[in-house]
């Protein structure tokens, strides 16, 4: 991030977290990039970027902590570090890093069309990484596109939409990813693995502001599949019955972030989490 004020608050935010900061860096040259997000409704985020260029688009291969990365047991990205250079260049080596240490490697598309010069260079790129990780987490409208599935339609609910659903994940699958999974917002999740895949309906709750909702969910997700077994052992926890209950503890996690203004302090502790899915049937 810009060795400004924005760059400095957000390391003391994390900080005040609990978040590892070691491997954050501070470029004198660039701004943070900012997001600035217009809420339409609860459940509804439009995105206008502040980056030209922004310091995340400067991370230099060289720059990497690549000890963090080889102790890594899980390592997350999104699209968002593939649209600039030397950024895109820094992040297909700490893949190939975490990838070779024995990290589950997983890819959030969060799709931002604004950022990437044309279409089909933010989907060439998507599917140029698809075969690059274990783990591939999109929502419905994500799905659609790097599918080529239609619109997926969830305006009645996601149960009539399911055999869609299934299809377009299990197009993905093929692409090489052992595990693919689809948030479908106010209307619950799904995943899909070679030996199967199922929806797991939401926690109904007062959604007050959605934005985060994703990233709690994908978070919650990971500490499922690889805290509590031997690193690299993450596979063991790709079965079917397993990921019910990961996806539902993820879901668990997304609801309880819609029920708080803010993206950071709305995002839940894992006490809180077991708390909440203690109170449901």
């Amino acid at each position: 991030m810009g060795d400004d004020a924005f760059g400095h608050h957000l390391i003391e935010v994390l900080k005040d977290e609990g978040v590892e900061t070691r491997a954050m860096q501070l470029d004198a040259e660039a701004r943070t990039t900012m997001a600035f997000i217009a809420k339409p409704d609860a459940h509804t985020a439009e995105f206008v970027f502040y980056r030209n260029p922004g310091a995340d688009t400067r991370l230099r291969p060289e720059e990497l902590d690549r000890a963090l990365l080889q102790d890594a047991r899980a390592f997350l990205f999104g699209s968002v570090s593939l649209t600039h250079e030397p950024t895109r260049s820094a992040l297909l080596e700490a893949v190939r890093i975490a990838r070779a240490a024995g990290a589950l490697v997983g890819y959030d598309v969060n799709h931002r069309p604004s950022l990437w010069r044309a279409p089909q260079e933010a989907f060439d790129w998507a599917m140029k990484m698809i075969p690059q990780v274990h783990l591939v987490k999109v929502n419905e409208v994500e799905l659609a596109l790097l599918s080529g599935e239609k619109e997926i339609d969830l305006s009645s609910g996601a149960e009539g939409a399911l055999p869609q659903i299934e299809a377009a994940a299990k197009a993905l699958l093929a692409h090489g990813p052992e595990l693919v999974v689809v948030t479908l917002g106010r209307h619950g999740s799904y995943f899909q693995i070679g030996a199967g895949g199922a929806y797991l309906p939401p926690f109904p709750v007062e959604t007050v502001d959605a934005v985060g909702c994703g990233d709690a969910f994908i978070a919650a997700l990971l500490t499922r599949l690889v805290l509590g077994v031997a690193r690299g052992a993450w596979r063991s926890r790709l079965t079917v019955d397993g990921l019910r209950a990961a996806l539902r503890y993820a879901n668990a996690a997304g609801a309880l972030t819609a029920t708080i203004e803010g993206t950071i302090p709305a995002l839940p502790t894992t006490g809180q989490v077991e708390a909440f899915l203690a109170q449901q049937p």
